[in-house]
């Protein structure tokens, strides 16, 4: 056979470092998972369940998330303008609210038509109402023009990595465990990951001595570490940070010059203690010290209408806002975003929601406040079973669910059930996360796809999904894998 007539691109040629990228979430589990979904579905399966619950990702509105009426029907309107024609019927008989018409017609007038392309930064009027937003919650001035639209907030973390890293040496402190978007990006931009582990027994908090034993062991490996990344809440482990540890780091950043990168998706999903943001405490920060001590530490925070009671992840949409930066550089962040046009502007639209719900006293405030209150308790409900179900599970250790919307548990199994994995050329956790999906139809995800400290097996699993049987065959899975591997 002639050359022609082979494919040009093969396993070993493309782009070595996508080939390095790992990102578990969606990874072999994920994609079993669909599998078995398919031949459910086909009727071709002789699985002992008849679902398939995907536990391994945030993603809210497939597990049955009802979404928030208000926004749904300012989209509504806003995909279908002709709608707007017929005002009375929407009234009179489809049950929208005037104040629902009042803010389509607002988004018609100053963002236009959401088919139609933005600026690339995103629509001038959704950002200045991002900044009132962020005005309101951290008690100090923001500025539209520093504030990113984004195709949600996975968008933003790509765009600043890309600014951020130079090189193969260009270091990022990443918390392990930590989302995998973080090192993955960096795996493809061939740019290295610094890891810190966060202190699972103090509820997966920082420890800034940690933090500075990592940047100096990769800065005496020749790294140049130029950023900090900081979940808060945390994903995996929902953990929000205090004030105390949020100074210190940035003290820290303020010392060895790092950018913060704060992803704060989760910032409305909290059970325990309360959310502060970076930017808040920045600014505390800069008050304290007018002598401009923190003038110059750059932070980029980050949000997205994915997650929280808003759970539209598949409308994309999401923004950052950056604090202190240089304009040369900025300058270079609005390039880059330029050459992908422009974020969804549907996604910018809900983006605008999510910070300027319905306020008291408007008509759609009280289904609202009732809406967004349900799925607050039934998350929180739901996760406080879950975890009621870890205790009672042999070799299983789970702190109390602190936010976000996920539970990582600690899984110690017996030494047989680590050689099974070895025969089948995976970690323990991997082969028990596999295991538990063939049983159960539940898809979770092994603690080595974050990130775990050596030695130790966990899985995230989120709880999202309704009901509590699933609960129930993860409990009875768990002691027939114990007792079979015992």
């Amino acid at each position: 056979m002639s050359s022609s007539n082979t494919r040009r691109l093969t396993i070993d040629n493309i782009n070595p470092h996508v080939r390095a990228a790992q990102y578990a979430v969606r990874g072999e589990l994920a994609v079993k998972s669909e599998e078995i979904r398919a031949s459910l579905l086909r009727g071709t399966s002789n699985l002992p369940f008849k679902q398939v619950i995907s536990a391994n990702i945030g993603n809210p509105q497939q597990l049955d998330q009802k979404p928030i009426t208000f926004f749904r029907q300012v989209l509504s309107l806003l995909e279908n303008p002709l709608l707007l024609e017929k005002e009375d019927v929407l009234i009179n008989h489809l049950g929208y609210k005037t104040d629902v018409i009042e803010r389509a017609r607002w988004f018609l007038r100053h963002v236009g038509s959401v088919g139609a392309y933005s600026a690339s930064n995103g629509a001038p009027a959704i950002r200045q109402h991002i900044a009132d937003f962020l005005e309101k919650r951290d008690g100090f001035p923001a500025n539209w023009q520093d504030i990113y639209l984004s195709a949600g907030a996975s968008s933003g973390v790509n765009t600043l990595l890309h600014i951020i890293c130079a090189d193969e040496k260009s270091g990022i402190l990443v918390p392990i465990p930590q989302y995998p978007l973080y090192t993955a990006t960096l795996s493809l931009l061939n740019a290295t990951c610094v890891p810190y582990l966060l202190d699972e027994s103090k509820n997966w908090g920082t420890d800034i001595n940690t933090i500075k034993e990592s940047y100096q062991k990769a800065k005496e490996a020749g790294v140049d570490t130029r950023a900090i990344v900081i979940i808060n809440p945390g994903n995996p482990t929902g953990a929000s940070l205090p004030e105390e540890d949020i100074r210190a780091v940035l003290e820290f950043a303020r010392q060895e010059r790092l950018v913060v990168l704060a992803d704060e998706v989760y910032q409305t999903n909290v059970f325990i203690g309360e959310f502060i943001s970076f930017k808040r405490v920045l600014r505390q920060l800069q008050k304290e010290n007018p002598d401009g001590k923190f003038d110059c530490v750059e932070l980029a925070s980050l949000h997205s209408v994915s997650k929280g009671m808003v759970g539209e992840c598949g409308h994309r949409g999401g923004y950052f806002e950056l604090v202190n930066f240089d304009p040369e550089v900025q300058a270079q962040i609005y390039k880059f975003v330029s050459i992908m046009l422009c974020a969804p502007v549907i996604g910018q639209c809900l983006v605008e929601l999510m910070v300027n719900p319905p306020k008291a006293g408007e008509p759609s405030y009280e289904l609202y406040q009732k809406e967004y209150r349900g799925i607050y308790e039934g998350l929180k409900e739901r996760a406080n079973a879950l975890h009621k179900a870890f205790e009672q599970m042999e070799g299983v250790e789970c702190g109390a669910p602190q936010g976000a919307m996920y539970l990582f548990p600690t899984i110690n199994l017996h030494p047989k059930a680590a050689e099974a994995a070895a025969k089948e050329g995976r970690t323990p956790d991997e082969f028990y996360c596999m295991k538990l999906l063939e049983a159960t139809g539940v898809c979770v995800v092994p603690g080595s796809g974050f990130g775990q400290k050596e030695g130790s097996l966990h899985f995230r699993t989120t709880f999202l999904a309704p009901g509590t049987e699933w609960v129930g065959s993860i409990v009875k899975f768990h002691k027939e894998f114990m007792d079979q591997y015992r």
